[in-house]
């Protein structure tokens, strides 16, 4: 795999990490200051996820992407 291609599948390995964290930490809030920093972190999350997988996608159409990752 390329260094560019390991960086955008760590990257998704994180956002992973974001969303059970914003996950985790908003079932055990106990005010609503913590839901909207979860809430953030998962929207945070969301986006970069977007852009990642983008970037994944034509990765993939250039050839690059290990397809069995």
């Amino acid at each position: 795999m390329k260094p560019c291609d390991e960086s955008l599948k760590k990257t998704l390995d994180l956002v992973k990490q974001m969303l059970d964290l914003a996950d985790e930490g908003d079932a055990v809030r106990e005010d609503t200051n913590c839901g909207v920093l979860y809430s953030v972190l998962r929207d945070s999350a969301y986006k970069v996820k977007l852009l990642a997988e983008e970037e994944r996608e034509a990765h993939k159409r250039k050839g690059w992407w290990n397809q069995s990752t």
